[in-house]
């Protein structure tokens, strides 16, 4: 397989999605159908590119989801593809969108690509062979960042919402500080020891994460469920449950971060409690 191939689709799909955008607002056009149009394009270019080098290899795409997983598909090698993840109304301010693909194995991701088309800057995973970041011609391996004793922990999270339970989890770090990310882009502040921590208790998809966690686990890190039990893939439903994102398992049992559902529930109680005094 050509993966060097793959890279560049990323990167022409990256490319159509700022031709759409700057066609769609010289055009005059809604956020909204801006956004349809863009993530559109990318996944037509992507979808092309892979059925062109890897025909038996089934692609799972956001805007595809059901088409690979008809009775009598082969689901032990796939794509997964999100050709614009991180969209919304301030995705072009920011410029925080990706464009991820990753290969996975019966139920784990083996290879991954994230590009930032604004940054002009790609991510890219290889199980057993690390992650590297590519930006202005330059290579450089990643390697997640532990934070020191004492040190406050840098906390991912989106730039455009938090989640009440992401908060209350915030809170009760010893202490903390929030590093804004929108996309796969809070997997990559990971792994190039930009912030320590990302907890995700809100609903995501599979293709919003797959190339990200093995970019983090290239570098070191680690993606759980909220009890540390590894997170795999090829569910049913492509429905994602809660994650955490750390440099260590070891980082999350010396943080009392494991279990943290039951947590999150005292916490509330307790929370409720010292609000009414």
């Amino acid at each position: 397989m050509d993966l060097d191939f793959v890279r560049d689709l990323v990167v022409e799909a990256g490319r159509g999605v700022l031709d759409v955008c700057e066609e769609a607002l010289s055009a005059g056009k809604e956020i909204l159908s801006l956004l349809e149009l863009a993530s559109g394009r990318a996944h037509r270019i992507i979808s092309r590119g892979l059925q062109s080098c890897c025909q038996d290899i089934p692609v799972i795409s956001k805007e595809d989801r059901d088409a690979a997983r008809s009775p009598g598909v082969d689901l032990s090698r796939f794509w997964l593809v999100d050709p614009l993840d991180g969209a919304g109304e301030g995705m072009l301010d920011s410029g925080e969108f990706t464009v991820n693909i990753a290969l996975v194995e019966r139920d784990m991701p083996v290879w991954g690509v994230v590009y930032a088309p604004v940054r002009q800057t790609l991510y890219l995973a290889a199980k057993g062979e690390g992650c590297w970041k590519l930006h202005d011609g330059k290579r450089e391996r990643l390697q997640v960042n532990v934070p020191a004793i004492g040190a406050p922990t840098r906390v991912v999270v989106n730039r455009s919402r938090i989640s009440p339970d992401t908060v209350l989890l915030i809170d009760f770090l010893p202490s903390s500080a929030t590093v804004g990310r929108e996309s796969a882009l809070k997997f990559c502040s990971i792994a190039e020891g930009e912030a320590d921590f990302y907890p995700q208790l809100d609903a995501t998809r599979e293709w919003e994460t797959a190339a990200g966690q093995l970019i983090v686990m290239e570098a070191g890190g680690v993606m759980t469920d909220l009890e540390g039990k590894p997170f795999t893939y090829n569910k049913a439903g492509l429905e994602n449950g809660p994650f955490l994102v750390a440099p260590s398992l070891g980082w999350l049992e010396n943080m009392n971060l494991l279990n943290c559902r039951k947590r999150l529930a005292e916490w509330q109680l307790d929370y409720c409690a010292m609000s009414c005094r």
